[in-house]
């Protein structure tokens, strides 16, 4: 049985434009350390669809951890463009919240 990101892997092989297999795989990314990697798919994410608001504020934390910090405050700022213009005030807030930690 393969592993969660091979899994995952195997599903964005089949549909590469389908959005959540292309965050769930940068997530599995993330959460093993491949910060480039999961960097990467959060692109694609956002090129497939910038109104998801989530895979802003995850980037920006993989910016963060790769110590490139004002790419990491360009990216919640695009966020926070993204879920003001879409009500999205809670979301709103957790992107405000992380770039105002950086200052």
């Amino acid at each position: 049985m393969p592993d969660r990101l091979e899994a995952l892997k195997n599903l964005v092989a089949l549909n590469p434009n389908q959005v959540f297999a292309r965050y769930g795989l940068a997530m599995a990314y993330a959460g093993r350390g491949e910060f480039e990697q999961a960097l990467q798919e959060y692109d694609v994410v956002l090129s497939l669809d910038p109104d998801y608001a989530v895979a802003y504020f995850q980037a920006g934390q993989a910016l963060e951890k790769l110590g490139r910090l004002e790419e990491a405050r360009q990216m919640y700022g695009r966020g926070i463009q993204v879920t003001t213009r879409l009500g999205q005030g809670h979301a709103r807030d957790q992107l405000q919240d992380a770039l105002d930690l950086l200052g």
